[in-house]
C-alpha cells in the first residue's frame, strides 16, 4: 500500500497532478469543438507556431506567454487570410504557415545562445512546473472555461453551420477568432506541462474519443473532460514507476483509449 500511495510523498509529482487537472477541462472541452468544426489541424498548426515566439520572448525580455500567444494569433490569422485570398485549401496553407513559423523557431533556436531548454518547450516539463506556471495556466484554464460554459450554444451553432449562425444575427467573425485566440491561449497554458508537439494530443483525442462513444453533445463534453483527468492521472502515475516522462505516457494513455472506443463504435455500427 505504501508503495501504491509513493508518488504523492514527493512535492514535483503533486504539482504534476494538479497541473494535469487544470489543464484537462479547458484542453477538452475545445478539443469537442475542433473535432467538430474540423479544426483539428489548426490546433496542431498554432502549437508549433508558437516555437519562435517563445524565443523572441525571451530575448526581448518579456514573459514567454506574450510570445506565443502573439506568434499563435500570427499564424492563425494568416492563415485564415491566405486560404481566402488563395486557390489553395486551407489544410494546405496551415500545413506551410506552422512548417514555416516552426523552422523559423528552429534556426533561431540555433544561432542564437539563450537559456531556454529547447527540450522543455518541445515536451514540457510537468515534474519540473513552477508555482508561476501553476497560477498562469490555472487563470487561463479557468477563464477559457468559463467562455465556452457561459457560450457553448453560439459556439456550437457557429461549429455546425456557421452561415445558419451568421442567419441567426451571431458575430461570426468574432466567434470565429475568438476560438482561435482561445487556441492560443491554452496552448500557452499547457506549453510549461506537455509542450508544443504533446499539447496538440490534448486538443484532439479528447473530443475524438468522446465523438465515438455518444452522439449529444453535452454528454460528448463531460465524457471528453472525464477521459482527459482519467489520462492525465494514470499517465503521470504510472510514469512514475516506469521511469518515463509523464507527457508523452498521457498521450499514449488517450492513444489506448481512443482505439478502445473506435473497436467499440466499430462493433456498435456493425451489430446495428
Amino acid at each position: 500500500m505504501d508503495t501504491l500511495l509513493l508518488p504523492f510523498e514527493f512535492q514535483f509529482m503533486t504539482k504534476a497532478f494538479c497541473i494535469m487537472i487544470i489543464i484537462s477541462i479547458p484542453t477538452a472541452m475545445l478539443s469537442c469543438y475542433l473535432v467538430l468544426k474540423g479544426w483539428s489541424l489548426m490546433g496542431d498548426a498554432i502549437s508549433h507556431s508558437v516555437l519562435p515566439g517563445v524565443i523572441l520572448a525571451y530575448l526581448l525580455n518579456i514573459p514567454l506567454i506574450i510570445g506565443a500567444f502573439c506568434a499563435g494569433m500570427i499564424c492563425a490569422v494568416a492563415t485564415g487570410f491566405l486560404s481566402e485570398n488563395s486557390r489553395v485549401k486551407q489544410d494546405t496553407i496551415m500545413g506551410v504557415v506552422f512548417s514555416g513559423m516552426f523552422g523559423i523557431g528552429i534556426v533561431i533556436h540555433t544561432k542564437i545562445p539563450t537559456d531556454v531548454h529547447l527540450d522543455h518547450i518541445l515536451f514540457g516539463n510537468m515534474l519540473g512546473i513552477s508555482n508561476a506556471s501553476l497560477w498562469t495556466s490555472g487563470l487561463i484554464s479557468l477563464f477559457i472555461s468559463m467562455i465556452l460554459i457561459a457560450k457553448y450554444k453560439d459556439i456550437l451553432l457557429h461549429s455546425f453551420d456557421p452561415i445558419q449562425a451568421q442567419a441567426t444575427g451571431l458575430p461570426v467573425n468574432f466567434i470565429h477568432y475568438g476560438l482561435l485566440a482561445m487556441i492560443s491561449l491554452i496552448i500557452v497554458a499547457t506549453l510549461s506541462a506537455v509542450g508544443i508537439i504533446l499539447s496538440i494530443g490534448l486538443l484532439i483525442a479528447p473530443g475524438a474519443i468522446a465523438f465515438l462513444l455518444t452522439k449529444k453533445f453535452e454528454k460528448m463534453l463531460i465524457i471528453a473532460i472525464i477521459i482527459t483527468i482519467l489520462s492525465g492521472f494514470l499517465g503521470i502515475y504510472l510514469s512514475f514507476f516506469i521511469d518515463s516522462a509523464p507527457a508523452p505516457t498521457i498521450i499514449l494513455i488517450l492513444t489506448i483509449f481512443f482505439i478502445i472506443a473506435f473497436v467499440r463504435s466499430a462493433i456498435a455500427t456493425r451489430q446495428a
